[in-house]
């Protein structure tokens, strides 16, 4: 099971960062991905790493302000999140991706970026 924490109210400009956290299994076997979703819109991808943490992606609308990274001794994935935006506030979602699809999704963490 994933976990996704480290949501909450912050003011444009300011940063967040989210944990994606894994129990009854470890992480380092999966790519991670973290999504978000906004209510009525779908949910769209935001950033992944790979297992082994060498490669990252990041969606356009975050390259350059989020950041994925990965501790496999802890078991946790993290998104750390700056010069955040009214339009990145969403329910934050990770997930375990086998071949490039969630297999696991984690319980999302709310962020609310005020103007």
């Amino acid at each position: 099971q994933l976990q996704a924490s480290g949501g909450g109210l912050v003011q444009a400009g300011g940063s967040l960062r989210l944990s994606c956290a894994a129990s009854g299994f470890t992480l380092d076997s999966y790519a991670i991905g973290w999504f978000r979703q906004v209510p009525g819109k779908e949910r769209e991808g935001v950033s992944c790493i790979s297992a082994s943490g060498g490669s990252t992606w990041y969606a356009d609308s975050v390259k350059g302000r989020f950041t994925i990274s990965r501790d496999n001794a802890k078991n946790t994935v993290y998104l750390q999140m700056s010069s955040l935006k009214p339009d990145d506030t969403a329910v934050y979602y990770c997930a375990a991706l086998l071949s490039g699809n969630p297999v696991s999704w984690g319980q999302g963490t709310q962020v609310t970026v005020s103007s």
